[in-house]
């Protein structure tokens, strides 16, 4: 395990080294499949990560809980990996408001990082404060190669 998980924590560890560990943070997505890498065994994979990284007082753990269809995975209890994580939990993927306070409730997450539901409200903050209708997003337009789907999206004073 510790040569799977060698470049990330020595890359880490040189990061914090140079530029303080106030300064550094680690994204991981453990059930996130790509093409034809996965990782076989990711519960214990990335178990090894959070509590070899968790004495580097990193700013933050950021964990992609999900893959890139948006579904969780039974291969992979999060919760495992936040409690191997001392500092600062931030989950990610799939999360809508309600989730998200429950979440952090509960201590499974000390915070929850949206992205598309950003890309599809540019308001987000103003929609969750106000429990607004949130805008589905075109997945179909992500990776494009212009504005569409990304800018043009309405506001909520918009759409009213």
């Amino acid at each position: 395990m510790e040569n799977r998980c060698r470049l990330l924590l020595e890359v880490a560890t040189a990061v914090c080294e140079a530029l303080g560990s106030d300064r550094v943070s680690v994204r991981i997505s453990p059930v996130n499949e790509f093409n034809d890498m996965r990782d076989s065994d990711p519960q214990t994979t990335f178990n090894h990560i959070a509590a070899t990284l968790s004495p580097l007082n990193l700013t933050y753990l950021h964990v992609v809980e999900v893959n890139m269809a948006g579904e969780s995975s039974a291969e992979c209890d999060m919760r495992q990996i936040r409690d191997r994580f001392a500092g600062p939990y931030i989950a990610n993927g799939g999360y809508d408001k309600a989730r998200a306070n429950e979440a952090i409730a509960d201590g499974r997450a000390d915070a929850v990082s949206f992205g598309v539901p950003f890309i599809a409200n540019p308001d987000l903050v103003a929609r969750f404060h106000l429990d607004a209708p949130i805008n589905g997003a075109d997945p179909d337009t992500f990776y494009g190669g212009d504005e569409k789907g990304y800018t043009d999206y309405p506001f909520l004073d918009e759409a009213e």
